[in-house]
């Protein structure tokens, strides 16, 4: 089952966020890239601590307000910025994980831990 075939069957209401790609560190700072519009999604306000992915290996713990679950297309690393639908709120990605199907056919996905 595909991540669009499993929307359709089980979530009413699809989101549509809208993501821009951390690029990495300039002279003026951050670097993005241009916002692209990512859906259809599942966006979870549950706050929970989650291990935050930094550029070393250290890792910090830090907490997660909001999960988004995407399509497994979503280029959204680490730092990147996620604009929430109905609330306009800005977020940055603590952590990215991607779920496989590993031959199940499960729907596939990336989950997005939002600051």
């Amino acid at each position: 089952m595909t991540w669009e075939e499993f929307i359709e069957l089980h979530i009413p209401e699809p989101r549509t966020v809208q993501v821009q790609a951390y690029e990495g560190s300039g002279a003026y700072g951050d670097v993005y890239a241009d916002p692209v519009d990512v859906g259809p999604c599942v966006v979870d306000d549950t706050t929970r601590r989650v291990v935050v992915q930094t550029q070393d290996a250290e890792g910090a713990e830090g907490v997660s307000s909001t999960t988004v679950f995407a399509p497994m297309a979503t280029v959204a690393p680490p730092s990147s910025l996620v604009t929430l639908p109905w609330t306009g709120r800005t977020a940055k990605v603590l952590a990215v994980s991607v779920m496989e199907d590993h031959g199940l056919g499960l729907p596939e996905h990336v989950e997005l831990s939002l600051e």
